[in-house]
């Protein structure tokens, strides 16, 4: 799984921005694709956590305009290996 961190501000373009970014976001997680997302409670920055290969997640990245938005930052993307509270959903990509 892949944890992508976002750095969030209030300008008007991302808000703008963000319905189109969460109807995708509603259609990958229907596809399994992401597992969660969701802005942190202050708003000033986000955590998505997907299942997918760091390709596949580069063209995640690439076809959202939101990431390129002005007041959103990609601020890294790390592997994560959870061991408590999910299921391992890696689906065999070979």
């Amino acid at each position: 799984m892949l944890i992508v961190e976002l750095a969030l501000t209030a300008s008007p373009e991302r808000l703008a921005a963000r319905p189109a970014h969460r109807a995708l976001l509603s259609r990958l997680h229907e596809e399994g694709r992401l597992v969660a997302a969701g802005p942190l409670a202050d708003d000033t920055g986000a955590l998505l956590v997907f299942d997918t290969e760091r390709e596949e997640l580069d063209r995640i990245l690439d076809t959202d305009p939101y990431y390129r938005t002005p007041g959103v930052q990609v601020v890294g993307v790390r592997e994560w290996a959870p061991v408590v509270g999910l299921t391992r959903l890696r689906r065999d990509h070979s």
